[in-house]
């Protein structure tokens, strides 16, 4: 997919709503888990119920991979179903991956190639080399981490090295590494407040915004400091659509979770024209 398909998808349906797919068999309604495959049946349900409003969706790959092999078939067979049904949207694998040149490229063609998704969020703290492996996938984005939500995003992100913060560092270094137009980032909505300088050093490029709702981010700030003419922005909300009931009307009720999001951006995505 290409940055324009995405564009596209986010001017039809007037929303940069990601959909995070952190599916916990925990919190899935209880009727599900008599399901052959309720991690499954669960993704389905809300990718059916959403998939009009939503320009993305995002399984954190940690709550597959704690059911072992059968939460990776569960993440395939999620994917598998996004792919063929809605092509057109745009899949991010949360994984947070980062290592060593060859690593990296393991990482990447997982990813990209075996399961088939768009893109991936990794962790640039092994530098350039960790990084452009991902990046050398035609086709294929990479959403780096730069300013994140957590508490223990000021241990170091927000530190001094020499005259500027280690996050703008690690922004203005990433514009150099080769095919770095493939990069999007990940910036926290509780962190809005430093969006204007982060595009200040990345004018044009995509960022994923989690923490708006819940968690304390303000939608309004968000897209006042982060928006471009392209919008700019995935702003993702995962436990409060997927989880907006525990009953059997869960699906309609992350339906009207999502499309009230989709109506504020909607709003904002107007003013931008």
């Amino acid at each position: 997919m290409d940055a324009n398909t995405l564009f596209e998808q986010i001017k039809k349906k007037q929303s940069v709503l990601c959909v995070g797919l952190d599916t916990d068999l925990e919190k899935v309604p209880q009727h599900l888990l008599l399901e052959e495959d309720p991690i499954f049946a669960f993704n389905k349900a809300i990718i059916d119920a959403t998939h009009h409003v939503a320009v993305a969706y995002k399984p954190n790959t940690a709550f597959y991979e704690a059911y072992g092999i059968k939460g990776w078939q569960s993440l395939k067979k999620t994917i598998n179903y996004l792919n063929d049904n809605h092509p057109d949207i745009f899949t991010i694998a949360d994984a947070k991956r980062g290592d060593i040149g060859n690593t990296s490229s393991r990482y990447a063609k997982a990813f990209f190639e075996d399961l088939g998704f768009d893109s991936v969020t990794t962790a640039p703290y092994m530098g350039k080399d960790s990084i452009e492996p991902f990046l050398a996938f035609e086709g294929k984005f990479t959403i780096m981490l730069a300013l994140t939500s957590n508490p223990g995003a000021l241990d170091f992100q927000t530190q001094k090295v020499g005259a500027a913060e280690l996050y703008k560092k690690v922004l203005e270094t990433s514009k150099s590494w080769e095919n770095s137009e493939r990069l999007m980032y990940v910036v926290g909505a509780t962190k809005a407040e430093y969006l204007a300088e982060i595009r200040q050093i990345i004018p044009k490029a995509f960022l994923l915004v989690p923490g708006v709702g819940a968690q304390g981010g303000s939608m309004d700030d968000v897209f006042k400091y982060g928006a471009t003419e392209t919008a700019g922005l995935l702003i993702n909300s995962s436990r409060g659509i997927i989880y907006a009931s525990a009953e059997k009307d869960f699906a309609e009720a992350a339906a009207a979770e999502a499309e009230k999001l989709q109506r504020q951006m909607a709003v904002h995505l107007k003013q931008l024209n």
